[in-house]
């Protein structure tokens, strides 16, 4: 028996299988908004197929959707494929994995719902999440383990491409941090600019969210270039590239 997670960012999707607690297989793949369900459920058998995984094995399904059109897409691709009804992570379904303290909690993206319920059942309260997708999510959850809300910027590639976009001059640049502050190259310039500045921004952040909290928190990192930015970062503690999913999982277990 698998439980299917999906969490379908702009830029990235992705879609993991549990046995229980176990994640057994994970894939990333390009968002692709414009997608139905018939090449949703194609690309899905192909990932199966690629990875010798048994679609048979499927029993449930949870979905963290932050893409509207999408999000009716998965639902009727995992219907077709699997003949089950997905599980939608969204505020109202984590009752009693975490309190949310806030004015309008069906405003809340399932992304950031999905990361605060991982964060609290794995490094507990208070905590922090910060997540590297198409825009910068910062989740906070006090001492009394409460959502209480969050930040929102533009993610490391959001940044990067217009910067690219808008000065013809610089090429697209690898996204990795160079060996040192000073670039001795436009490309050491532009990857000191993005890397470490976003590390730098992201402390000074969380230092005001500290200062709100009149406490420090542990910070988990996650998304796609969580492993590129946290080692440069002060204040993160911990990297975990599957957060999500792994709240997803925890919000079906806590649903079914």
């Amino acid at each position: 028996m698998s439980l299917l997670v999906i969490d379908v960012g702009n830029t990235q999707t992705v879609i993991g299988t549990y046995e229980g607690d176990v994640l057994t297989h994970d894939w990333r793949v390009a968002t692709e908004k414009s997608h139905t369900a018939d090449e949703i459920r194609a690309k899905l058998a192909s990932l199966f197929f690629s990875d010798k995984f048994d679609a048979a094995t499927v029993t449930g399904a949870a979905l963290s959707s932050v893409v509207p059109r999408l999000t009716e897409a998965w639902t009727r691709a995992v219907a077709d494929l699997f003949g089950l009804d997905v599980l939608q992570c969204r505020a109202a379904a984590v009752k009693g994995l975490i309190d949310i303290d806030y004015p309008r909690p069906e405003e809340i993206g399932a992304d950031r719902i999905a990361d605060s319920v991982a964060a609290r059942a794995l490094y507990g309260q208070p905590v922090v999440v910060v997540d590297f997708g198409t825009a910068t999510n910062i989740e906070v959850v006090d001492e009394r383990g409460c959502f209480v809300g969050g930040i929102i910027a533009p993610g490391v590639e959001t940044s990067a491409q217009a910067l690219f976009q808008q000065a013809t001059r610089l090429a697209d640049t690898a996204l990795v941090a160079p060996s040192q502050v000073v670039g001795k190259s436009t490309d050491q310039a532009v990857q000191s600019g993005i890397v470490f500045g976003e590390a730098d921004r992201v402390d000074g952040l969380l230092r005001r969210v500290f200062a709100q909290l009149g406490y420090t928190a542990p910070v988990v990192a996650t998304g796609g270039l969580a492993t590129v930015i946290a080692q440069h970062s002060e204040c993160i503690t911990e990297t975990n590239p599957t957060l999500t999913l792994e709240g997803l999982r925890l919000i079906f277990e806590r649903n079914a």
